[in-house]
Formats: C-alpha cells, sequence, structure tokens
C-alpha cells in the first residue's frame, strides 16, 4: 500500500515537518509540503482552474493512503489546508470530474496533528474525518504529538 502525507504550516521546519518526517519514514511514504503549491480559495464561478490543486488531487488520487497533517490552529487546519478540502468542491461540482473524485472510496486515510495540548480538539479532527468519510474514505489511523510551548522566539 502506498501512502503521502500532505502537510502544511506556517513552518516548512517546524513540528508539523517533525512529526511528518517520523511518519513518512515509519510508512516509507512520500510527503508533499502543501504550502509549496498555489491553492486559490474555492470559487463558485470555478475561475481559479489555472492554480495548482488540480494537479495536486490527481497526484493523491495514486496513492492508497492519504495522511493529512497540520498543526492545529485555534482549533482547525491551516488555512491552506482549509482551502484544500474546500477545492475538492470542484470536483463535485463537474459531472466530468466526478468520475475521479469517485476514486477516493477506494482511499485510507489517517489525521496526523500536533500542539501544545496531549490531543487534538474534536472539532480539528471531526472536520477532516467527516469530510474525508463523506467522499468515501475509510479512517486508518488519528495521530497527534504534543509539543512544548516555545514562546516568543
Amino acid at each position: 500500500m502506498t501512502s503521502i502525507i500532505l502537510y502544511s504550516s506556517s513552518n516548512k521546519q517546524g513540528n508539523t515537518a517533525q512529526s511528518v518526517r517520523a511518519l513518512a519514514q515509519q510508512l516509507q511514504a512520500d510527503a508533499l509540503y502543501l504550502d509549496d503549491y498555489e491553492i486559490h480559495d474555492y470559487c463558485y464561478n470555478h475561475t481559479n482552474k489555472g492554480d495548482d490543486f488540480r494537479s495536486l488531487f490527481r497526484t493523491l488520487l495514486s496513492y492508497d493512503h492519504i495522511v493529512f497533517a497540520s498543526p492545529v490552529y485555534w482549533y482547525a487546519v491551516t488555512p491552506r489546508m482549509k482551502a484544500f478540502f474546500d477545492r475538492i468542491t470542484d470536483f463535485m461540482d463537474d459531472e466530468t470530474l466526478r468520475p475521479e473524485l469517485r476514486k477516493l472510496r477506494t482511499k485510507e486515510f489517517s489525521i496526523l496533528s500536533n500542539s501544545i495540548n496531549d490531543a487534538a480538539p474534536v472539532c480539528f479532527t471531526e472536520m477532516i474525518q467527516k469530510t474525508c468519510e463523506y467522499l468515501g474514505m475509510t479512517c486508518r489511523d488519528r495521530i497527534h504529538h504534543q509539543y512544548p510551548y516555545e514562546g516568543d522566539k
């Protein structure tokens, strides 16, 4: 089974990246830093077809297991990760893209989070889990790493 970790964080080499590297080694997974890609917010008129979302989404479809990794930002994923999830709607709105979206029904997903707390808030994990389950994906794992508060560096 092939795995990929899609991660987002304001610090490309921070705690989330540390967690991603460890899990990638354990799973022998590829990793993609979502913030390296241009992904615009969802638009009802689909005027943002030229950004990186569609090609990135198609890349993920070639894997069996997708890990969504994000630090907890005010009880939520990073803005870039949220935009990624919102943009999945592009494939729902367009009848010609729906067959590609249905490929998610054969995929597993996991959630990798980190914060100063010992667990991710339920609202954080529910957004990802409920979205993925709605799309027909199966949850494999939820992993949370606690990191100490580093203060104002």
